[in-house]
Formats: structure tokens, sequence, C-alpha cells
């Protein structure tokens, strides 16, 4: 399993781990993608297509953009 907390928005959940798992696939599970969101994975900011470990915690951080 996979702890993923959702940064400003009081969403934290458990998503069931792949093999092969991306930073993108956990991204879109929770809603967000590459473009609207960061991840820290353990951590640290990690890339779109870094893979994501089995048991690993993963804090999605929105991205606010405006004028």
């Amino acid at each position: 399993m996979i702890r993923v907390k959702v940064l400003g928005r009081g969403i934290e959940r458990e998503i069931e781990w792949k093999k092969g798992m991306l930073v993108k696939d956990v991204l879109r599970e929770v809603g967000f993608n590459t473009e609207n969101a960061i991840a820290r994975v353990n951590g640290r900011v990690a890339l779109e297509d870094e893979a994501v470990e089995d048991g690993a915690s993963v804090e999605v951080i929105p991205v606010v953009s405006g004028g």
C-alpha cells in the first residue's frame, strides 16, 4: 500500500501499490496530474516518471496559479 496525503485539501488515503507504479500514476489515482500538482515521495520532491515503491509515503502538493 501507498499512503497518500493531499496537502491543503484534507485528503488522506491508502492506494494499492502495483508493480511498476510511477509518481504520475499515484497523482492520477487521487485526481491530479503533473501539471496541477507536485509530489514528494518519502520527504523528497519526485519527478513524474520516478518509480514508487510499496510502502511509500506520498505528499501531493497542489499547484496554485493566478494573476
